[in-house]
């Protein structure tokens, strides 16, 4: 197996979050990403760093993108890959979480990567393995790897995060991948803002450090960055919209509102878009501005990278241990 190149500025050995990371950490991330990106572009896109090495997939909620993103970034680094399908395991037969982080741990995997409908859920299953943990995104709290992958799709365009304005727009209240854009942005040095309706905004949201707006000509006025959330009505109990067309009316990204922001903007979202809802579709696919499709394809890199390196942090650790 070759060896994992050695990363001193990441010392853990789970990804749970990215609240409480340091600069140098993150960066020292997205530096990892941009090697696996260019291996990525080659014809021969595998490389034996992670031979002999068993991670394990384990989604509670379904997912498309990022579950299949971290089982190419696993066959890419030649990791041995599990998908756990939760709809026909033990657990829909009663069994705990816990028994079920048991019962893994058993299996001695090297990695589980975990997605759950229930914030904290992750940081338990941490707890209780021996192996690293990567939070794929818990209930409303956390989707590190999303925002790291966001991160490098604007380092890659803008060549710098710090002194960049960026303008989160939509769903907020209910949006993981808003949190942990929020604090990876403001470690970087980012000016961030968020645009949305009073409703679909976090009673506590000023304590993240971000500018609030209702207005989409004011929020986008001299931004940098578009970054809309999808409207996550599958976790929506109650009316928190008049309606999808009044929606997308005052919210939803359009050329007019695009206009407000400066004129190389960048167009983000994390997917699955809901076109003529949160986005119009004519600038979903302006080719100029828009990096909708980049952001899948850092994805990959940025998975490789964090498997990478917290199998890395764990194997120092446990080198270190007496």
């Amino acid at each position: 197996m070759n060896k994992i190149v050695s990363n001193t500025f990441f010392p853990h050995g789970h990804l749970l979050g990215i609240e409480g990371l340091l600069a140098g950490e993150i960066s020292s991330l997205l530096d990892l990403s941009e090697s696996h990106v260019e291996q990525n572009r080659q014809a021969n896109k595998k490389r034996p760093l992670l031979q002999g090495r068993t991670v394990i997939n384990l989604f509670f909620e379904s997912s498309t993108r990022t579950r299949t993103s971290f089982e190419l970034a696993c066959k890419r680094l030649g990791a041995d890959v599990i998908n756990m399908s939760v709809s026909t395991s033990a657990i829909k037969k009663g069994e705990t979480l816990l028994d079920t982080a048991m019962t893994l741990n058993a299996m001695h995997p090297d990695v589980l990567v975990v997605r759950h409908p229930h914030s904290g859920a992750v940081k338990l299953l941490s707890e209780k393995v021996a192996c690293s943990v990567i939070n794929a995104g818990d209930g409303s709290h956390e989707h590190p790897t999303q925002a790291l992958l966001d991160a490098l799709t604007i380092r890659r365009r803008k060549k710098r995060l710090q002194g960049l304005r960026v303008a989160i727009c939509g769903d907020v209240l209910h949006s993981r991948v808003a949190r942990s854009n929020i604090h990876l942005l403001n470690t970087m040095g980012a000016n961030v803002c968020v645009v949305a309706p009073v409703t679909l905004l976090p009673i506590d949201i000023e304590r993240l450090g971000v500018e609030i707006f209702h207005d989409m000509a004011q929020g986008l006025k001299g931004c940098d960055i578009v970054m809309m959330l999808r409207l996550q009505r599958e976790r929506m109990n109650g009316n928190f919209i008049p309606s999808l067309r009044e929606y997308f009316r005052f919210f939803g990204l359009d050329a007019e509102k695009l206009a407000s922001a400066k004129p190389d903007a960048l167009i983000m979202h994390p997917g699955p878009m809901n076109r003529g809802v949160e986005i119009d579709s004519e600038v979903a696919d302006d080719i100029a501005r828009s990096v909708i499709h980049e952001q899948v394809e850092m994805g990959v890199a940025v998975r490789m990278a964090c498997l990478e390196t917290v199998i890395q942090a764990a194997e120092t650790k446990g080198k270190a241990a007496p």
